[in-house]
């Protein structure tokens, strides 16, 4: 049975979406595809606000957390760890032979500007890497503070970013906060299926990733720009979901920006005002997400019974991530649900619960 989905990834899919992955298939080398990639490209540089690079990789988003430490760090990087995702990151920097320093804060609390300058007056970091919405807690971290203090105070540090389940959910000023990576899979707040992953660069980071040995080749910034500037990539690429990709930025542009942004506001408040009053929320009250919220389980339900009676009526959240299965459970807010659709859900649980 088909269930609609309100779970943090792959996330519901729009008809007309589907159906720009269905036209016919086209060479990757051919100018159709150069046109294609071109536009989308434009699309993504006003949408996210950045004169840098856009390299759109075939590849889930841990392809190219992998890629942004290889192409960016040679010895020594330092990490954020508030969740699981940020723990992986963490744990791809150790595997690829980086040195690292960790911030570790308590699950479901925030990175802050305050914690990031402590460790790097230690000195000796060459990037900061920081999950700006972590998904297993569902807090978001301040990148713009983090950013704007890495920007004054060490100028040479390299500013990473997750923003897979933030990226197309809320607004982020790439060049103006000082951001030099940005990375995000199309399978969360951009409504696509999984399979691509966008990737912003800044020519800063381009140009220290060119001095950067063992950069691998799949992932490499200096390959993939070799291919970028002509409009193509290194190998082949998603073209399907590149053609859904373009016409899903139209439909954002057509929605309008801003009101896409609030939607997504207006979704999390529903979410949040409804776990407040019938559980807990898990997250710090002053870093919430707008996409994700997680919902602690205060009244110890079987989240996996949950799950089997809101499949009966179409419908799928997602357990708690890890350590926080069954102490806690997710709720989506993002990508192309509406306001209508998490009331339903809402409802639905209340009518399950008997709440």
């Amino acid at each position: 049975m088909y269930k609609k989905l309100f779970i943090p990834g792959p996330t519901h899919v729009v008809d007309e979406i589907l159906e720009a992955m269905s036209v016919p298939m086209i060479g990757h080398r051919d100018k159709l595809y150069s046109d294609l990639h071109g536009q989308v490209v434009t699309k993504l540089k006003k949408f996210l606000q950045t004169d840098g690079h856009i390299y759109l990789s075939t590849s889930s988003s841990t392809g190219m957390m992998e890629g942004a430490i290889r192409n960016c760090v040679n010895n020594k990087v330092l990490m954020t760890d508030c969740g699981a995702f940020s723990k992986r990151w963490a744990e791809i920097a150790t595997l690829n032979g980086k040195e690292i320093d960790l911030i570790k804060v308590e699950m479901g609390q925030a990175t802050t500007p305050e914690m990031v300058d402590e460790y790097l007056s230690k000195g000796g970091f060459e990037a900061v890497c920081i999950t700006h919405n972590e998904t297993s807690t569902g807090v978001m971290n301040p990148i713009k503070e983090i950013g704007a203090l890495v920007k004054e105070k060490y100028p040479d540090i390299l500013v990473l970013v997750d923003a897979v389940s933030s990226m197309a959910g809320t607004d982020i000023k790439v060049d103006e906060w000082g951001l030099d990576v940005v990375l995000a899979g199309t399978q969360k707040a951009f409504a696509l299926p999984p399979g691509l992953c966008v990737v912003t660069v800044s020519e800063k980071a381009y140009q220290r990733s060119l001095s950067v040995g063992n950069r691998g080749f799949y992932f490499n910034f200096e390959q993939l720009e070799k291919k970028a500037v002509k409009n193509q990539t290194p190998a082949t690429p998603a073209i399907s979901i590149i053609n859904a990709l373009n016409v899903q930025m139209d439909r954002i542009y057509k929605e309008g920006v801003e009101t896409r942004f609030q939607r997504h506001l207006d979704m999390a408040e529903r979410v949040q005002s409804w776990t407040r009053k019938n559980f807990a929320l898990y997250s710090d009250e002053n870093y919430l997400s707008p996409t994700v919220t997680n919902v602690h389980n205060t009244r110890e339900i079987d989240v996996v019974n949950l799950n089997a009676e809101l499949a009966k009526r179409g419908a799928m959240l997602s357990n708690g991530y890890g350590d926080l299965k069954g102490k806690c459970f997710r709720i989506a807010h993002m990508g192309d649900l509406q306001i209508a659709d998490v009331h339903w859900l809402t409802d639905q649980i209340d009518d399950i619960l008997g709440l």
